[in-house]
């Protein structure tokens, strides 16, 4: 005799399967409810499984407990509804550092993958993802990539996706990261991460791209301790925004070139922009690598108490063979930028002198050093320098430095 799902998960509670009991599957809607304690992966990895395709999964309200790795990448046609608390387990540190997931980039990995096609992951703005990042920044001690160090969602190869209405507290490391995805929307989206000990929060960014096309981004509140949104190698056709970044690099280009073959990017807007004391507002940052970056554009910032608001370079963190760079930078757009800067540099701009930035334009730029005075503009090795639309000051520098300490 032939049971329905239901039945036979209910079948399987009465055996004392406990973990079977929570996931209900009716018709093709797989609904979770949390256990209350223990590990909820086990029963989120069934709901998964057995709602892979042409399917409708649902997590109910209240704290789910998350303790292992998850990989779900062969998904077509899921929606996806959160309407509790994801919290990622912080007394088990060094099951992550020895399992989490590579995402190739920059040795980099991550707690979960999630990809296919034609995915909607929605929170309703009741889903809350709690990173216990707090633990990953008193065990980092103020480093950076340290391996196994978990990125909290990747959308790792995936198609027409939907990410709305979610927030993150607390990341473990970068918010979001999306590598090898086409057409993605990310709307609505709450994101803070800070230290409360005498470690900082270090490289806790928002999102970034990487051999990614078709991105939209909107609506988003970001407070982080690098960049906000960052546009990676190989990213073309990113459109970002209505964005409000705390603490952070705001709207960036890189890094990329770093030897691990051509990075591209192309066709990229950041428009409505808010940066509040953050260390840059709208820059774009290489190595002296193989690529080019191509069509960008800023416009409509507004920000406040911002170290460098402009900044371009091609030998980000090593200020080495700044001038051999054959990375071509070219056809940037800086439109109605405006606000206060730490200091007196409204922009630090050094190009490599074996590949000139060429078309840089700049529109309605109004920036002032919150001391008072008038703001510099460092310009190297721009072609179009006479024309651009905004007056250079002084050469740039080759080693200019990302973090301004004081006036120049």
């Amino acid at each position: 005799m032939k049971f329905p799902k239901k039945v036979l998960l209910l079948l399987w509670a009465w055996a004392g399967l406990e973990i079977a009991a929570e996931v209900i599957v009716s018709d093709s809607t797989c609904t979770v409810t949390p256990l209350g304690s223990g590990d909820d992966t086990p029963q989120i990895k069934k709901a998964f499984q057995q709602c892979a395709t042409n399917s409708h999964i649902v997590f109910q309200e209240g704290t789910y407990n998350i303790r292992q790795v998850m990989e779900f990448t062969n998904l077509k046609n899921v929606s996806i509804d959160i309407y509790g608390k994801w919290v990622w387990s912080a007394d088990n540190l060094q099951y992550w550092i020895s399992n989490t997931l590579p995402v190739t980039y920059a040795s980099l990995h991550t707690g979960w993958k999630l990809g296919g096609t034609d995915i909607a992951l929605r929170g309703h703005g009741k889903a809350l993802f709690d990173g216990n990042g707090q633990a990953w920044i008193d065990e980092n001690r103020d480093g950076s990539n340290r391996r196994g160090r978990p990125i909290n969602l990747t959308l790792w190869h995936a198609t027409n996706v939907l990410v709305d209405g979610i927030t993150w507290r607390q990341s473990q490391f970068w918010h979001i990261f999306s590598a090898y995805c086409k057409n993605v929307t990310l709307t609505n989206l709450d994101m803070r991460t800070r230290s409360n000990s005498r470690w900082s929060a270090v490289n806790t960014d928002g999102i970034d791209t990487w051999n990614s096309e078709d991105i939209t981004i909107r609506n988003w509140t970001v407070e982080c301790y690098d960049d906000c949104i960052s546009v990676k190698g190989n990213s073309k056709n990113i459109d970002v925004r209505n964005v409000t970044c705390y603490e952070s690099g705001c709207a960036v280009i890189g890094s990329l070139g770093n030897g691990n073959g051509p990075d591209n990017i192309d066709n990229v807007l950041f428009q409505d922009f808010k940066c509040n004391h953050s260390s840059n507002a709208a820059w774009i940052k290489t190595y002296p690598g193989q690529g080019r970056v191509r069509n960008v554009t800023f416009r409509n910032f507004e920000f406040s108490d911002v170290n460098q608001p402009i900044y371009v370079t091609p030998c980000i963190y090593s200020g080495q063979g700044c001038d051999s760079s054959r990375l071509p930078i070219e056809d940037i757009t800086w439109s109605n930028i405006k606000g206060t800067s730490r200091y007196n540099v409204a922009a630090g701009m050094h190009c490599s002198s074996a590949a000139p930035c060429k078309n840089f334009k700049f529109e309605d730029i109004d920036i002032r050093p919150k001391a008072g005075g008038t703001a510099k503009v460092l310009c190297s090795n721009i072609r179009n320098q006479a024309d651009m639309g905004l007056t250079c000051t002084g050469s740039c520098p080759a080693n200019w430095p990302q973090e301004l300490n004081g006036n120049r």
